[in-house]
């Protein structure tokens, strides 16, 4: 993503935060599982990335041939959530058309992902276990209804990747993060290094762990749908840091919450 792309955000969260209202979620019941409620593909990469170790950084080049589903990253982590909070699947019944699954994609990401889920009345998604199955025999479905790309760079949350995060802030992030986990609720965080932008990602947080250098937090990314991302906070230098991956040499990050209130 470019600066002004983020800086366009920055603009229309002036535009549309005077008429937005502030939502609580409430807990689901239950705890968003890996394999079970991520999507079966992946948001594919742009680039190839290939690690310079003396330099400490990622070498790019075009991907041949070109993807055809990138820069989703957002958008396939939002739906995710909507997914999680707003579908029930039901195995048992029999399975429905192409057409009827497509209304009820659509109506499941007709949901404000802010809004609380306890308000509403589950979406039944009959034949399937989960969204990760459900997701593999309607990939092109779901791709379809889910939204364009430029969702990835108009996300209104963007616009706090433009000020610094203090140590303080990363902290309260911790708490937030894992009081929200305890209840149930799967937040989506934004990953960020700005204005490197070696990273600028869009995860959901599942699972968080205590461990020795701190706390681990387990997290679906639309990169991955094979093997989930940690990302751990450091008590020592009180940040966030990832592992090497094949999109970022890893390192120290910036995470905050997305998709939570009317300012995110």
């Amino acid at each position: 993503m470019r600066l002004a792309a983020h800086l366009f955000a920055g603009v229309l969260l002036m535009v549309a935060s005077g008429c937005a209202s502030i939502t609580t979620r409430q807990p689901t019941g239950r705890h968003f599982e890996f394999g079970r409620d991520n999507f079966a593909y992946a948001n594919e990469l742009q680039w190839v990335y290939e690690p310079d170790l003396e330099a400490g950084k990622m070498r790019t080049h075009p991907r041949v041939p070109k993807p055809d589903y990138h820069q989703y990253c957002f958008v396939m982590s939002r739906a995710a959530r909507q997914f999680y909070d707003f579908a029930r699947f039901d195995p048992k019944a029999p399975k429905a058309d192409e057409e009827t699954y497509r209304h009820l994609i659509d109506e499941v990401l007709s949901h404000d992902p802010r809004s609380d889920p306890a308000k509403h009345k589950p979406v039944v998604i009959p034949g399937y276990a989960d969204l990760y199955d459900f997701s593999r025999d309607y990939e092109s479905d779901i791709k379809d209804l889910c939204g364009g790309w430029w969702q990835s760079y108009v996300q209104r949350g963007h616009w706090r990747m433009l000020f610094p995060f203090s140590d303080a802030h990363q902290a309260r992030t911790v708490v937030t993060l894992r009081r929200e986990l305890e209840k149930g609720i799967a937040p989506v965080i934004h990953v960020v290094l700005f204005p490197a932008q070696t990273i600028n990602h869009g995860v959901v947080v599942y699972k968080v762990e205590d461990v020795p250098e701190g706390v681990r937090f387990w997290c679906y990314d639309p990169n991955n749908p094979k093997a989930p991302l940690q990302i751990t906070y450091q008590n020592d230098d009180g940040r966030f840091h990832t592992p090497m991956s094949n999109y970022f040499f890893g390192g120290e990050v910036d995470v905050y919450e997305v998709y939570r209130n009317w300012k995110y």
